[in-house]
């Protein structure tokens, strides 16, 4: 007695059907797969972009603040101790206060670094108090720029911080070229202590709707303390 399935000629034809289509599936599953893989990538390197940019900004501006506390710290040391010296209450500073560290030795370094006396120590305390002004006030720029507070700067975000410096932007140009030339321009306003021009763009970013934030204000102090 022998047995012949009646199913066969049902299953096989739509089996072959599965076994041809399988292959169709497959690559277009696959090709999903690396289209997302694509898109993930340039958008991570675009992020990475506008993080580097931000990062390198703000950083340089931190740098120069922290020369210029110390040298604030010390003029202010010793136009406190010149006036101490003369029984005279010393100046106050406009907006800005530093305490010297506890290592300081006015007594030494202050006849040293100010041989001119009182005058050439109060004249150096306004300079430096006037450069932290504005590497302070820079910095407030750099952050206020970034307007979602996520420290990167966005094709939008950089390029109405580049036309609030009055720099010409181009999204073509490489990372360190773009930070560069924000660099440049905290340098070039930094020496000049161009303070009326970096007013005038903070002035530019809040007529495009950018403010300080909260998050920005905890920074400042951490940067200032």
């Amino acid at each position: 007695m022998s047995f012949r399935p009646t199913s066969g000629p049902a299953i096989c034809p739509n089996h072959h059907s599965l076994m041809v289509q399988r292959p169709e599936a497959c690559l277009f599953t696959a090709g999903l797969v690396v289209a997302l893989l694509i898109s993930q990538l340039f958008s991570t390197a675009a992020s990475g972009k506008e993080n580097t940019i931000f990062q390198q900004f703000t950083q340089h501006i931190n740098r120069q603040i922290h020369k210029d506390k110390q040298a604030f710290a010390q003029a202010s040391s010793c136009v406190s101790w010149f006036y101490h010296k003369a029984k005279t209450p010393p100046p106050a500073a406009q907006g800005i206060s530093w305490r010297a560290t506890p290592a300081s030795q006015p007594e030494v370094d202050c006849p040293r670094l100010y041989p001119g006396g009182m005058d050439e120590a109060r004249d150096d305390f306004s300079k430096t108090q006037s450069m932290l002004s504005v590497s302070l006030t820079f910095y407030e720029f750099a952050l206020v720029a970034d307007r979602n507070d996520d420290k990167s700067y966005s094709p939008a975000e950089l390029q109405d911080l580049f036309r609030a410096l009055s720099l010409s932007y181009d999204d073509r140009e490489q990372i360190q070229k773009q930070a560069a030339s924000l660099t440049e321009r905290f340098d070039n306003w930094y020496r000049s202590r161009n303070m009326d021009a970096v007013i005038q763009g903070m002035n530019d970013l809040y007529g495009r709707g950018y403010r300080v934030t909260p998050s920005d204000r905890v920074e400042l102090d951490r940067v200032m303390g």
